[in-house]
């Protein structure tokens, strides 16, 4: 018959373990038979070091490091001491030790089933691993669609040898960008725009990769010149890429802010989808307003207005998306917005492109501290 002991050890799923001075095992309790599968006269004397064990090796480890507990001090607790135990089948099964010795110079061990419990964490050490492994392909995948992307973006020097300076501020949310920005110069104009789509990371880089492609076709197979032309080529060419194969429509999109300087005299000629062009004229800043319509996105009827400037010397134009003014920051955790934004493009005065660049970047960390990125930023300037 159990004795009350042997049962709440049964039902506690432990081992209660007595060692001499000498190493052996003088007492195991009768829980060994529901733990391990071992009466416990199967495990007495030294067979405790040798039965259970997965080798004679590992066994022997454990004996000198109880020896070495009992000699060194002879009131010594060792809490949390954990080893794998070998069943009479073969299993493994871990326990949790805590141990005291006596004072008559022996060990007592109690030794809890943690089986479970390591069986849960190897899991969750291996879906860990899994996870980490898959997101190093995913991030590597990404890093090298970023190569891709920055091998389609052109450099600020188009702007520093067509206008008297300039400068290109490109700041990805994530390690690629839905923001994107093209030049382009024929006989009679110089061309720049700079786009913002939808979305930001993976979804909006493969939307740049579009607007990259439909950009050519309308600079280079349909020959059109005029900004507002342009985009109404662009919107249409957009809705048709992205809902040829689909059965309902697709909002998806871009806004852009585009703009045409005439070589000869001067002029400058904007279209905007959703985007403004900001000019800044000695201590006065002008902004001219987009349409209030998409690329690509389904209305019934879309207008882009076409408007003129005469440009003078020392004439600056900025293009951006809207990731810069919509930043996150400050003492009260709000969006930069479009007036600070504009006072920002004011103080610049004075400043080369390359100063500018600085100026901004350092102005948009100050703003945002440790907050997250809020999207992507993109600002292009022209000196005239």
């Amino acid at each position: 018959m159990q004795t009350i002991s042997d049962l709440v050890l049964d039902k506690l799923n432990t081992l209660l373990v007595i060692v001499n001075n000498k190493g052996e095992v003088e007492y195991v309790s009768n829980s060994s038979k529901a733990l391990l599968g071992f009466e416990p006269d199967q495990l007495l004397g030294n067979n405790w070091w040798i039965v259970p064990r997965q080798s004679i090796n590992e066994g022997n480890l454990v004996k000198e490091k109880i020896i070495s507990i009992m000699l060194h001090d002879s009131y010594q607790v060792e809490q949390g001491f954990e080893h794998a135990l070998k069943t009479s089948n073969g299993l493994i099964k871990w326990f949790k030790w805590s141990s005291t010795v006596m004072a008559d110079d022996k060990l007592i061990g109690i030794g809890i089933d943690i089986t479970e419990k390591k069986r849960s964490e190897q899991k969750t050490l291996e879906i860990n691993r899994a996870l980490t492994e898959k997101n190093k392909e995913i991030t590597d995948s990404i890093s090298y669609a970023k190569k891709i992307q920055e091998a389609i973006l052109q450099n600020d020097s188009f702007l520093k040898k067509n206008f008297k300076d300039g400068f290109v501020l490109y700041q990805p949310k994530d390690i690629v960008s839905g923001d994107y920005y093209f030049f382009h110069e024929n006989e009679d104009n110089k061309y720049v725009a700079v786009i913002d789509c939808t979305g930001h990371g993976v979804p909006g880089a493969l939307m740049s990769v579009i607007a990259n492609s439909l950009l050519k076709e309308v600079f280079f197979n349909k020959n059109i010149t005029k900004p507002d032309e342009i985009l109404y080529a662009l919107d249409e060419l957009l809705f048709d890429s992205l809902n040829k194969n689909n059965q309902e429509i697709r909002y998806d999109g871009m806004d852009i802010a585009l703009c045409a300087m005439d070589k000869k005299t001067n002029v400058l000629s904007f279209a905007g989808a959703m985007r403004p062009l900001f000019l800044v004229r000695e201590n006065e800043i002008i902004e001219i307003k987009g349409s209030k319509f998409p690329l690509g996105y389904y209305f019934d009827k879309k207008e882009f207005l076409l408007n003129t400037v005469q440009l003078q010397t020392n004439d600056r134009i900025y293009l951006t998306t809207d990731g810069y003014a919509d930043q996150f920051g400050g003492n009260n955790n709000k969006k930069l917005n479009r007036k600070a934004f504009k006072e920002l493009l004011l103080s610049l005065n004075g400043m080369d492109g390359d100063e500018q660049n600085s100026f901004l970047d350092y102005s948009l960390k100050n703003w945002k501290q440790d907050e997250e990125q809020t999207d992507d930023v993109l600002v292009v300037g022209i000196f005239v």
